[in-house]
């Protein structure tokens, strides 16, 4: 058990952050590092050779003896190339060497990634550039150098290159706003993240006999046991001794790379918890999130259990979630949606405010894209999840206040008089006086958004990569209308700007019940999207708004945009497919023979009762071998349904094949489900081929 005095020592003690850093290079090198950091100016190589050397003789300290780029392909995860730091000295020993050139620029093999047509098949060459904002780490022997991964022609082929972009995009507009407010001190604007992080633990050993968990990531069947979690006795509830050494064991190993893991707890679910981490910068939750994914499997393995971070990995339970706490703050601590206690405070909170409120309105249907994926279509819309609907939840307190703008009337709580902002009688804004709405897909909780639509499995970087970009485009309109104000006409121009973009943009508040069916009639009545599977959000991301959008914030330019599209097109429709094939195998190899072995017992059964005495009835057996001979005939008829609904799927190229993937293939699947969980039923387990969710969810 780790001593809690030394955890202080333990924290960042793998990661080559300022602090190390100066103990490894010179000063003088150091204050040219924190320069190009702070100016955005290129690194002098000569530095770069110093911190190279520095950063080569720390890890080695640690045990290193490789190095990797560590990028963020377009597949959602991360990878690496890993190269030794020896040298051959030329008398038949090696050195350890690591140069500046190394260390800023790598050539990973681009080819087998995914690129969405940037690059052809036969053109390999991708380079891989440091990102010095993210701190170099030492993990599994080798030091792992955060990069940016790009084309030879300098398209971006991974996550994190259109994440620093959005944030360099906010940081512009949002310090023009600041600036027409009055704000001379702040030098910078950074959009801040938290990705609050949910899964499964299931035993090593039951996983290995579910070849669609194997596989697929997720159930494709099984019966639903007597409890789950009806009791809600899991949640919250006293952690098993299993799950909580796996739980100290990942703290030790995230605390090491600097990674601040704060919350641990059993979620809803049977076999469901949570980690959630301080949070931070954008880029550096983004960076740390994939780290923790990574190391949650890995620590899994060490203690006889699988992570299981798909998003509905059981049918009939709650899946998993990655709640994305998003919030702006300047390089002086201040966070720009913290309601104030003075009048100017407050009128640039709820300037910033109606920037996000009016930005997700204008691109509600971009926001559902960066969701969407065949995992999430699993689990949104459930009742562990928010609706498909975009809205915003204020929360009864900023409501009011909102509705005094908009009316010109009383604020009951605090004042007599209508609030117009930037007003020295303006009452102080409550920072969170009510509940949490669980069921909103982004609630306002205090001085964040919480965006509870992100899927477990998911990298943050697509929904941080467009609330960073919208929010950015809706300040710079912003500012353009206020730059030409005069300093004594900025407060009625700042209340006449919120107030309209208010009144413009409060279809897209609503403080309900999401999961209320009567909520569906009033998005509507409301014009709100509501794009239900990926299949209807896709084809809302290329539209000439959004490409405008990225290419006027230089986040994505067209080329870049149209890659993602078919990346997203291709991976979605190669999930189902591969999701079918795996169905179609288990059935047809493992379930209708075991089905036939227990009708065959049954049938010998009702035919000794026969033959034993007239007076002893076989009615049961026969009833249920002909319910079973009769499931498994629909069985074999849907299999080679799903079989020829595959046969004839169209290319993985357009939209057409993700409505013939949601509509033909999964429509069928679902029908073998039903039927499967029904023999299950009746079926003995010792004929049964598969654990069940009873094995599943309670075995550990």
């Amino acid at each position: 058990m780790t001593d809690m005095k030394s955890v202080p020592e333990m924290f960042g003690s793998h990661v080559f952050n300022e602090k190390t850093m100066k103990e490894y290079i010179s000063e003088e090198h150091f204050k040219l590092y924190r320069t190009c950091i702070e100016t955005g100016k290129s690194l002098p190589m000569e530095t770069a050779e110093a911190i190279a050397e520095g950063m080569k003789n720390w890890a080695i300290s640690l045990g290193a003896t490789h190095y990797t780029h560590w990028f963020q392909p377009l597949n959602g995860g991360t990878a690496e190339k890993h190269e030794s730091f020896i040298a051959p000295d030329g008398k038949g020993s090696v050195i350890m060497e690591f140069s500046g050139k190394e260390l800023v620029k790598g050539e990973p093999d681009a080819s087998s990634f995914p690129s969405g047509g940037l690059r052809a098949t036969f053109e390999a060459r991708g380079y891989s550039a440091w990102d010095p904002t993210s701190h170099a780490f030492v993990y599994d022997g080798s030091l792992c150098i955060p990069t940016m991964f790009f084309s030879y022609s300098g398209e971006a082929l991974d996550k994190k290159t259109p994440l620093l972009r959005s944030m360099r995009a906010l940081n512009t507009q949002a310090m023009r706003v600041l600036r027409i407010l009055g704000d001379k001190e702040s030098s910078s604007v950074t959009p801040m993240a938290g990705a609050e992080q949910e899964y499964f633990l299931i035993d090593k050993e039951l996983y290995n006999k579910r070849e669609d968990l194997k596989i697929c990531g997720r159930t494709l069947f099984g019966a639903k046991p007597p409890k789950t979690q009806q009791l809600d006795d899991h949640y919250f509830g006293t952690i098993k001794p299993r799950v909580s050494a796996f739980m100290k064991d990942l703290e030790q190993e995230l605390w090491k790379l600097g990674i601040p893991a704060k919350t641990k707890h059993n979620e809803v679910a049977p076999s469901q918890h949570e980690m959630a981490p301080v949070y931070s910068d954008s880029n550096t939750s983004n960076d740390q999130n994939q780290l923790t994914m990574n190391l949650m499997r890995r620590v899994a393995d060490r203690h006889g259990l699988v992570c299981v971070l798909s998003e509905k990995p059981f049918d009939g339970v709650n899946g998993s979630g990655k709640h994305n706490n998003w919030s702006i703050a300047t390089d002086r601590g201040e966070n720009l949606f913290s309601p104030g206690k003075t009048p100017d405070q407050n009128a640039r909170f709820l300037l910033f405010l109606t920037a996000f409120i009016s930005a997700v309105d204008d691109y509600q249907e971009l926001l559902r894209c960066s969701v969407s994926y065949a995992g999430n279509d699993n689990r949104l819309g459930g009742n562990e999840a928010p609706p498909a609907i975009v809205s915003i939840f204020l929360g009864s307190e900023l409501q009011s206040v909102v509705d005094s703008i908009v009316t010109d009337s009383d604020y009951s709580r605090a004042s007599v008089k209508p609030i117009r902002v930037g007003i020295d009688t303006m009452p102080v804004i409550p920072r969170d006086t009510t509940d949490r709405n669980r069921t909103s897909p982004i609630a306002f909780t205090g001085n964040k958004f919480e965006f509870r639509m992100p899927g477990s499995s998911q990298s943050i970087s697509g929904p941080n990569v467009i609330l960073n970009t919208i929010v950015a485009d809706k300040l710079g309109e912003f500012a353009d209308k206020l730059s030409n104000v005069s300093e004594t006409g900025l407060k009625d121009a700042l209340h006449s700007l919120v107030r309209d973009e208010f009144i413009k943009h409060s279809r897209i508040l609503f403080n309900g019940n999401g999961y209320d069916s009567s909520w569906v009639v009033e998005a509507q009545k409301r014009r709100l999207s509501n794009l239900r599977t990926t299949a209807d959000a896709l084809p809302c991301y290329l539209t000439e708004k959004n490409i405008a959008l990225m290419e006027k914030q230089k986040v994505l330019s067209r080329s870049e945009m149209i890659a993602r599209d078919e990346i997203h097109i291709e991976k979605y429709c190669n999930i189902i497919s591969i999701e079918a094939r795996t169905l179609i195998d288990m059935v047809q190899r493992e379930i209708i023979p075991a089905v036939s072995s227990y009708e065959e017992r049954l049938c010998t059964t009702a035919i000794k009762k026969k033959n034993l005495s007239k007076s002893i009835s076989s009615d049961v057996e026969t009833s249920l071998c002909n319910r079973l001979s009769e499931a498994n005939s629909s069985l074999q008829a849907f299999v080679e349904k799903l079989k020829s609904s595959l046969l004839y799927a169209p290319e993985f190229t357009d939209y057409d094949a993700t409505h013939y993937f949601y509509d033909e293939v999964l429509s069928v699947m679902n029908e073998i489900r039903e039927i499967i969980n029904i023999e299950e039923q009746i079926v003995p387990q010792e004929y049964w081929p598969y654990p069940s969710y009873k094995d599943l969810l309670f075995s550990v």
